[in-house]
């Protein structure tokens, strides 16, 4: 039966690149797994090619990656990142947030502040499935990507939810098995997250955050205007090419 150290999640964007390179640093030589999720989102085929160039630059051999699909997401509806929803909102940042103290979680969203890319409890989605499969192959570990400071404010992004996630998949699961789910980067800014990644040599060239484009980011759309501040934050060119950098 394969095994791995631990299971990375792994969108294709900047972050989960990031975090697969933490989890490779924290677990060498152990092997770790990377799981991937289609969800009906707008750029999803363009994730799916971000998340498979990345898993061949690390060397992950095939029975150490798995694609899944969650189109029920989809068909569930609620977000504009979700294709046939609603326009993806372009201009600005609005959900800038003051930086929780250190080791303090960070507040909850204002009421209506969530963002309309916000995909309903995606990310229950995910860890139920990446639970599971870190059962089978005996990993101790789940890495996410989740960020709370500089984020979009998604309440699933938030270190208390994954908290709680643990407990649940701890009580779920074999009494044998003993789950963390790890997030380092959930502190950090994108100008931090971009500063690791080069120290960690992150081919952020192979990664993919736009909301929109598929061929050439759009540069306008939230997630892009997160990862472009980041890039500015940390004095480093971005290299992914942008309609309106």
């Amino acid at each position: 039966m394969a095994r791995a150290a631990a299971v990375a999640l792994v969108s294709g964007g900047m972050d989960s690149a990031v975090t697969l390179a933490v989890a490779r640093r924290d677990l060498a030589p152990a092997p770790v797994a990377v799981l991937h999720a289609d969800y009906g989102q707008r750029t999803e085929t363009r994730e799916r090619q971000a998340f498979r160039a990345l898993a061949d630059f690390h060397g992950v051999p095939a029975h150490l990656r798995l694609e899944i699909s969650l189109a029920h997401l989809a068909r569930i509806g609620g977000s504009s990142l979700l294709a046939g929803g609603p326009a993806v909102p372009h201009g600005g940042i609005p959900h800038d947030r003051p930086a929780a103290r250190a080791g303090a979680a960070a507040p909850p969203p204002e009421p209506g502040a969530i963002p309309s890319t916000y995909v309903p409890f995606r990310n229950a989605h995910l860890l139920a499935v990446a639970v599971s499969w870190a059962e089978v192959l005996g990993a101790n570990g789940i890495y996410v990507g989740a960020v709370e400071e500089d984020s979009s404010g998604y309440p699933d992004c938030r270190r208390e939810f994954y908290d709680a996630f643990e407990l649940a998949a701890n009580l779920g699961t074999r009494p044998e098995t003993r789950l963390a789910l790890l997030t380092p980067l959930v502190k950090l800014s994108k100008g931090a997250i971009v500063r690791l990644g080069m120290d960690l040599d992150v081919p952020f060239e192979l990664t993919w955050s736009c909301y929109t484009g598929e061929d050439v980011a759009c540069g306008v759309c939230e997630s892009c205007q997160l990862r472009l501040r980041g890039f500015r934050e940390a004095g480093v060119t971005d290299p992914i090419p942008y309609a309106r950098p």
